[in-house]
Order: structure tokens, then sequence, then C-alpha cells
């Protein structure tokens, strides 16, 4: 690890999920990650979606106690948030340059960087999705795994650009006003979860609004900038090998996006798995639909529940699983319909026979 004196600072927080923050410096200005658990393990890179931070955007799916045999037992996590988008961030410089996607992609691969990490494997909402595919197509070599929530790969349509542009001054004059949070909300969530057919929110949308209100409105407008100025990624996605995991809710706005991203992607390397009833932000939503194919998707890197008991957390046998030197074998098993939970509601899984053919 990099030498912590001159270059990050640290705040300690008692957060339910333990850890540590860094702040670390990178070319680009500083940068929040919280890291989970024992470093010494395997990394998981997490990035969130615009105006959430790790709490808010994956507390859902770690505060699972499967998931945390799944993840937190096997991983040393590394939260990196957007541009201060963290607990109790500062209102950003307005002399500081608004990042682009490709800044962003470049302080994770810093930030990978200081912790002296290879070999990741990614996790990312909507924009951070996008974010996390770009890092892995610049740095290939670095990336062994995706798991993409609603992803986000194309330029945004005319329909995209102009909310962006509605929200954008929002921010500008009114800040995080109810408005906003109506149009934010509408992003992450199906209207049976913010509760327009019911006519009460559920508890994870009073809780998003809460966090929505921490938030200060110079950085999300920023975070917002970067990705309405995104660029197509669809070319480079053939040449995408890493194996990847693409999760959507159907009735997400970007549920279209996903589909594009999955007939694009080499057909061996991914699957897609849609959660019914959900909106894009199925690590809140609903997390427990992402237990089963995201146990076997880790199966292809080594790691595998014990059969001496069947609520034991995944373990690992054998030479490091996340070299770069020894990319992991992907069995067949792993990414069938049945393996990825089909049969599962509120799942359906779309994996053709060429998966398979590896």
């Amino acid at each position: 690890m990099a030498d912590s004196s001159d270059s990050v600072s640290l705040d300690i927080e008692t957060i339910p999920l333990g850890g540590k923050e860094y702040i670390v410096q990178t070319s680009k200005g500083s940068i929040s990650v919280f890291v989970c658990g024992d470093q010494d393990k395997p990394p998981l890179i997490t990035y969130p979606d615009v105006a959430l931070n790790y709490m808010s955007c994956f507390q859902g799916l770690f505060f699972c106690p499967e998931a945390a045999s799944l993840l937190l037992h096997n991983f040393c996590i590394y939260h990196i948030d957007a541009p201060g988008h963290e607990l109790g961030a500062a209102a950003i410089d307005s002399d500081i340059p608004v990042p682009t996607v490709d800044d962003l992609a470049n302080q994770v691969a810093e930030v990978l960087d200081f912790f002296g990490l290879n070999g990741v494997i990614c996790l990312g909402v909507t924009a951070g999705a996008y974010i996390l595919t770009l890092f892995a197509m610049k740095y290939r070599e670095r990336v062994l795994g995706l798991i993409l929530v609603s992803p986000l790969c194309k330029a945004p349509s005319w329909t995209e650009w102009f909310y962006n542009k509605v929200m954008s001054n929002l921010l500008y004059y009114y800040g995080m006003c109810g408005v906003l949070k109506e149009f934010l909300l509408q992003r992450y969530f199906s209207k049976e979860v913010r509760g327009s057919t019911q006519g009460t929110e559920s508890d994870i949308v009073l809780a998003c609004r809460r966090l929505l209100d921490e938030r200060q409105s110079v950085n999300v407008s920023r975070f917002l900038q970067a990705v309405s100025q995104r660029y197509d990624l669809t070319d480079g996605l053939k040449k995408l090998h890493c194996r990847t995991l693409i999760f959507v809710g159907d009735n997400s706005p970007f549920h279209a996006e996903a589909l594009h991203i999955n007939a694009k992607m080499d057909r061996k390397y991914n699957a897609l798995v849609e959660v019914q009833a959900c909106g894009s932000l199925v690590t809140e939503e609903q997390p427990h639909a992402m237990l089963v194919p995201i146990e076997y998707f880790l199966m292809g890197y080594g790691f595998y529940r014990s059969t001496l008991s069947p609520v034991s957390p995944l373990s690992y046998t054998g030479s490091s699983p996340l070299s770069p030197a020894s990319p992991p074998c992907i069995c067949p098993e792993l990414l069938s319909p049945e393996s990825l939970g089909v049969k599962l509601k509120p799942i359906k899984t779309r994996v053709t026979a060429s998966t398979m053919e590896l």
C-alpha cells in the first residue's frame, strides 16, 4: 500500500458495515473509498449511481445475511464513491473542472494503484456500471469480472438528455428539492415500491429520500454532467472478455440498454438476469434476487459453498482465483438458466447456447 502520510487522510466512522474510509488524492481530486474486510482477501470494487453513495446504493445487498457469506466472507470490499458523494462531503470548489467519464474511470485505476490491487471484480449500478465498464475497457488486465446492475453503455438518448438537463437546472436553482427527488426516485425504483399504486412509499424509498437530503447539490450536478456527456461504448463490448453478469429490473428506465449490452457482448462471457417487478436499483429493491446468480458467478472463480453445511459461507480452495496470470475457467453449468435461478421468481434469465461453449 502507498504511504498514507502524504497522499491520504483517514476518517473512521462507526457505520454498520464496519471498516475504514480512505480519502485518496488522485490527479483529478480526492475520492472516498470505504474499505470493508481483510485487505489480504481478493478485492471487489463497487461504484454507485448518480446522487447515491455506497450506503444508499449497496446497503440492501450487503446487509443480507446471505450476502455476508457470498461477498463479505470471501472479499475485501472497496466502495468507491463518486467525487463529493461520500457521507459528510463538502461542496466541491467551482474552480475545479467537471470530470469526464474517462477521468472517473482513471480515478478508479489510481485507487487500485494506491491499494496495490490487480485482478479485481467490479460491481456497479447504472452510471457506476458505465464507469466500471469503461474502466474494464481501458485497463483490461486489471479486471477479471463485472457485475453490472441496470447498466448504461450508449450515449444518452434525447429523453435521458432532457431529464438530465432538467435535473441539472433544478440542482442549480433549487438544490435537492422535492421535484428533483421524484425524478431520482423514478430513476431508481419501480412504481410499486414508490407507492404510486398503493399510495404509501416503502421503507427503502423513505430511507433513500433522507439520504438524498445529505447530498451536496453541486457535487451531484458534477457527476450528472459527466454522465450526460458520456460516449457510446458499444464498439468495445465485443472485445471485453472478462466474465460479466448483468442484472436489470424489468421496470427500469434502462432496461433496453441492458438488453443492448447483453446482445453486443460476446455471449461466451456474459449472462443477463431480468428481475421482474423491479426498478433500476436492484441492490436495494430486490437484493435477494441477486444472490443465487452471484453465487454461481463466483463459483467460476473457484469460490463455492462448503458441502459440510448447506448454510456455510463460500470457501475457496486452490491457487489464487483472481490472479491475472491464471484467468478463471468458465464452467458451462455456472451460466445455465437453472444455475442462475430461472426457476426462482422473480428472476428470469437469458443465456444463449453459445454461452455454454467456452
